[in-house]
């Protein structure tokens, strides 16, 4: 092994998100789900990010599903590429996964069999030097052995040991078998890390899981030994003493420690009935019932969570060199980019302390697919990463544009990084404060609105993202109130104005909507419009695009689509994004829809656009700096019968649209698409969280991703 000294300054890393996990009989394979498969070009993509250092799959399942079957050609173009664009390869040869289907992680011949596929690789790629042989095998062997979400689907304790070993042991043997063709090799290991918190009762329960959390670096540092926790245990559940005697007569000691942290990694086992909040399921270990809480929600002590805590712990236990293995957050644009910077500033700190962090990886570059869901749902749900890939082409991110910025700079800057994230913010908390504290550091958000049911939900949500929203009044009737507006986007220097017309006709807004544009393009604020101004004609079944000139000749529609023209005039970095009418939560009081006896009510649906989904998804792009003209509207479903199907089922049947989908009319709408991105959820997706009387918004565009749910499970 070559031991490297420290580099410098702190590394960026990148990685694709590559998981091939088997559930039952099916496979969930990321590299084809986002694309990357069938796109070699996005290697050049990650390049132009600076990237020099990828985590990249060379999978067993995908070059290997049989004996007899050995085929690398996929990725030999691939790692033949990354060789023309500079950038090193970390081979990752198991992803959460279980092997082919000849063999699987309670097979006592796993480890000779993987090993013997790992020489394969090095003798195939004999200039790659960095190896993650298995990818978190502690939390593959939880998943897949002791709470049954992964095959085999095992739920007891011998399952989980034997995973557990057999994963130690193959990275071992590995190891061994990748030297011998390559003996510089090294070995890059990772593992989730998080830390339990309890309340005093589960103290016993929170102990014995941070020490299993260990468990993956103190097997390949040969550390368990009798003096071991763990050493009895392992042996009580089906584990031979001289198999883990071997690994502390002969040790695989990582030479880069990886540190996969998420935001819920940290988690609270609470017990006191009175202090579990509304809602939360109940687990236990048959001696107490408990709730397995996000510990950010819980009030602690400070900087007792998150990425610094947890790669000073790694740093202590072992002081051997780490990295941040995997950075993401599946979240709005403007979190991410705040756990970004977090844990880019918790590495930079540390090195200061003198701890050996050696790099921060940006992890799922072509983001990832249902991992709010840990695979087991085939939603297609997306959480983007450096790039978006529901572009046409992968489209680059705010994420993407701070990559680059690091690699460029050794840091990077945005307007939302003056507020907190989430995590940081008194409104995560089960119980809330009863003053939340303003972020006066952040920059002004204007929102300028004539429709009050949108504005509200839009500056809500605004507000729920720590974006600082202003609101203001869509009245400037007198030249001496936009002369006021001015002198205000001068001195109060906003990060971004957002002009809602989605009440208002495009002739009354227009003039003004223009000099805004002009205004913020002088003051150099982005600024965005957002209309629901009906602008073409009704065509059946076709959906218009942001390429295709509005036909509609109303005096409402010529208005409009003269107001778009020069806004662009007065304003190339204009974001101007169409709509179809916007309906939320708790709205049939306001007129959108009709009540019916015994059933929900729902809008016009086809050509309606869900508030909250609309309001993420333009903030969104606001974050990302984007531009130009956007189409943002609640995909339809592809028939009539199809909707009819979906509000039978969801028990809207008596509603006027479900008859009038289930004979096929579809007389008055006009939808919407768009080439550059179809970033907004389906309507399916939003009708399931519509509620008409709802007290308040949907602020969560999604679940957390479910890479983070690692530690609820636990």
């Amino acid at each position: 092994m070559t031991a490297r000294a420290q580099p410098d300054k702190l590394e960026l890393w990148g990685g694709v998100e590559c998981s091939v996990v088997r559930i039952r009989k099916d496979w969930r394979d990321q590299v084809a789900e986002t694309g990357h498969l069938d796109r070699e070009e996005d290697l050049d993509r990650i390049a132009a990010l600076g990237i020099r250092t990828l985590r990249y799959p060379v999978l067993w399942e995908k070059v290997c599903p049989s004996p007899s079957k050995v085929d690398f050609s996929w990725h030999d173009r691939r790692l033949a590429r990354m060789s023309d664009l500079g950038i090193r390869p970390i081979l990752g040869l198991l992803h959460h996964g279980s092997g082919p289907s000849f063999t699987g992680l309670m097979d006592r011949e796993f480890p000779a069999l993987f090993a013997a596929y790992a020489q394969k690789v090095a003798r195939r790629c004999p200039h790659v030097t960095d190896f993650t042989p298995i990818n978190e095998p502690l939390t593959t062997a939880r998943f897949s052995g002791l709470y049954g979400h992964w095959y085999p689907h095992r739920k007891s304790m011998n399952a989980f040991a034997r995973m557990m070993v057999n994963q130690c042991r193959a990275i071992a043997d590995a190891m061994g078998a990748i030297r011998e063709v390559t003996p510089g090799a090294r070995l890059i290991q990772t593992e989730d890390l998080g830390k339990i918190f309890s309340s005093p009762a589960l103290a016993y329960q929170a102990e014995h899981e941070n020490q299993r959390r260990w468990l993956t670096f103190d097997l390949l540092h040969g550390l368990v030994d009798r003096h071991h926790p763990w050493f009895e245990i392992l042996c009580r559940h089906g584990i031979d003493e001289a198999e883990l005697e071997a690994f502390v007569d002969n040790p695989c000691m990582p030479d880069v420690i990886g540190i996969n942290h998420y935001l819920t990694s940290d988690r609270f086992l609470e017990n006191r009935r009175g202090a579990i909040p509304p809602g939360i399921g109940l687990g236990g270990n048959g001696r107490h019932r408990y709730a397995d809480l996000e510990a950010v929600r819980v009030p602690m002590e400070p900087d007792a969570t998150g990425p610094q805590a947890r790669l000073r712990e790694a740093w202590l236990r072992y002081k051997r060199p780490l990295a941040a293995t995997e950075c993401h957050h599946g979240s709005t644009r403007d979190e991410q980019l705040r756990w970004l910077h977090e844990v880019w500033n918790a590495a930079q700190a540390l090195r200061a302390e003198g701890a050996d962090i050696r790099a921060v990886t940006v992890w799922a570059l072509l983001g990832l697919k249902d991992w709010n869901s840990l695979l087991l749902l085939n939603n297609q749900h997306y959480e983007p990463g450096a790039y978006d890939i529901r572009s046409p082409q992968p489209r680059r991110t705010a994420i993407g544009r701070a990559t680059k910025e690091i690699a460029e700079t050794g840091n990077f800057d945005h307007p939302v990084l003056k507020a907190p994230g989430w995590w940081r913010r008194e409104q995560r908390f089960y119980v809330q404060p009863s003053i939340a504290l303003p972020y006066d550091q952040m920059r002004s958000l204007f929102i300028l609105s004539a429709d009050g049911s949108f504005a509200h939900c839009l500056t809500t949500i605004a507000w729920h993202r720590g974006l600082r929203p202003v609101g203001l009044p869509l009245r400037m009737e007198e030249p001496l109130e936009l002369l006021a507006f001015k002198a205000r986007l001068e001195a109060e220097r906003p990060w971004a104005v957002i002009v809602n017309g989605t009440g208002a006709t495009g002739t009354v807004t227009g003039a003004l909507e223009t000099a805004l544009a002009a205004a913020c393009a002088s003051a150099k604020v982005q600024f965005m419009s957002i209309s629901s101004v009906q602008m073409f004609t009704i065509n059946g079944a076709h959906a218009w695009t942001e390429a295709e000139a509005p036909n509609l000749e109303t005096q409402e529609a010529l208005g409009r689509r003269d107001v778009e023209q020069a806004i662009f005039q007065a304003n190339e970095r204009a974001l101007l994004v169409r709509t179809t009418p916007v309906f939320t939560d708790g709205e049939q009081e306001r007129g959108w829809m009709t009540s019916h006896k015994g059933a929900k009510t729902v809008p016009d649906l086809v050509s309606a656009t869900y508030a909250p989904d609309l309001a993420h998804a333009a903030l969104d792009l606001l974050v990302d700096q984007e531009w130009g003209l956007w189409h943002l509207a609640s995909q339809p479903p592809s028939s009539a019968a199809e909707l009819a199907k979906l509000l039978l089922m969801d028990g809207l049947s008596s509603s006027p649209a479900a008859k009038s989908y289930s004979s096929g009319s579809q007389s008055g709408v006009v939808a919407l698409e768009s080439i550059r991105g179809a970033i907004m959820p389906s309507l399916f997706d939003a009708l399931s969280r519509f509620t008409p009387k709802a007290s308040g918004y949907t602020i969560a565009a999604s679940t957390a991703s479910a890479e983070e749910l690692d530690g609820a499970l636990a």
